[in-house]
């Protein structure tokens, strides 16, 4: 059998591959320009990642001044306008301007929805309890909460800590600085509940019961007629088996459903290493990914500084690095835990 087809198939690929006008041609020509010594592709790896540097330069540049800017949109309009409750008819003529910035403020708030501090309404939660696992906990995570809500009229906040903070044998120490911290933040002695029970000692290597911790709980939401509850989210924002424990047992008591019908649960979100240490840089994330949120300018934030300071037994020098650097020293952000919510998570956690 004769391939004879064959053969002319392949005579006309090659007379085509030797004009000069072919694109196999050209392409041999470019490959024959191009120099692969070891400098040529130093240079070129070179300038292409000062180009991607560059871009990765501008792009954190303007997401900082971005949330720079939005840091002040929200302060701005979380303060009414000056003079708004006092405009009448018989307003001097140059109010007209006041007048307009507030209706500038009224659009952006209903458009925008910012807010410094965004929680559920006074009305359903006139009776806080956060529940934390130790001393300092109070300001070194829910630090802007607890000065939020303190500053909310008619609402009472009160503090379950359930270690005394014996770690380094420093429990009658720590109950001073709690007491002290407390008081900076708004929240008077009598509202706090620190426990001294010896099987819920401050000990990462020791895993606290579930059940033990929830009857406490429990104990405090139904003599203290609490409204709401905070506390850490499951990963317990550093990852510390007390607060995940803190979690599991106010969890297991919604799952149970053992807490009051009035009675809701809302924990501390837990958000990454990256996020952690941008401090006010954060806003952006926490306005586009967070339903609750309490914001604090430099000034606020200062008050919450102060009350860490308080806790000078634990004041190491990453703590002061901490303190300017951290988000939760500015921002906290909250979500809402319903019983499909603890559902999941406790499915997650038995895996």
């Amino acid at each position: 059998m004769r391939f004879n087809w064959l053969s002319e198939y392949v005579a006309s690929i090659s007379s085509s591959i030797d004009r000069e006008s072919s694109p196999w041609r050209q392409l041999q020509q470019q490959v024959q320009q191009l120099t692969f010594t070891p400098q040529a592709i130093y240079c070129r790896i070179k300038s292409t990642s000062a180009e991607a540097l560059e871009h990765v330069v501008i792009a954190c540049a303007v997401y900082l001044l971005v949330c720079l800017g939005l840091y002040k949109l929200t302060f701005w309009l979380s303060t009414p306008p000056a003079g708004g409750a006092h405009n009448n008819n018989n307003a001097p003529p140059g109010s007209g301007d006041e007048r307009e910035s507030g209706g500038l403020k009224q659009a952006l708030q209903s458009g925008l929805r910012l807010r410094s501090v965004r929680l559920p309404k006074t009305t359903h939660m006139e009776r806080v309890l956060l529940v934390t696992a130790h001393p300092d906990d109070e300001c070194m995570f829910f630090g802007p909460l607890i000065y939020s809500l303190t500053q909310r009229q008619g609402c009472q906040v009160y503090i379950l800590c359930l270690s005394n903070g014996n770690y380094e044998h420093a429990a009658k120490l720590r109950r001073q600085e709690l007491w002290r911290s407390c008081s900076k933040l708004g929240v008077p002695e009598s509202n706090i509940v620190l426990m001294n029970a010896t099987n819920l000692p401050d000990d990462p290597n020791v895993d606290w019961r579930p059940d033990v911790v929830a009857s406490l709980i429990l104990h405090a939401v139904e003599s203290l007629d609490i409204q709401a509850i905070f506390t850490f989210d499951r990963d317990g924002v550093s990852s510390h088996p007390n607060h995940c424990a803190v979690y599991y047992a106010a969890a297991s008591l919604c799952l149970a459903n053992l807490l009051p019908k009035d009675c809701k649960f809302y924990t501390l979100d837990s958000i990454n290493v990256v996020r952690k240490y941008l401090s006010i840089f954060d806003l952006l994330c926490t306005c586009f990914m967070s339903t609750h949120w309490c914001i604090l300018n430099w000034k606020e934030a200062a008050i919450v500084r102060s009350a860490m300071k308080e806790h000078q037994s634990q004041m190491k020098w990453f703590r002061w690095l901490y303190i300017y650097t951290s988000r939760y020293m500015f921002i906290n952000s909250m979500r809402q835990i319903n019983l499909s919510d603890v559902e999941l998570e406790m499915q997650i956690h038995d895996n």
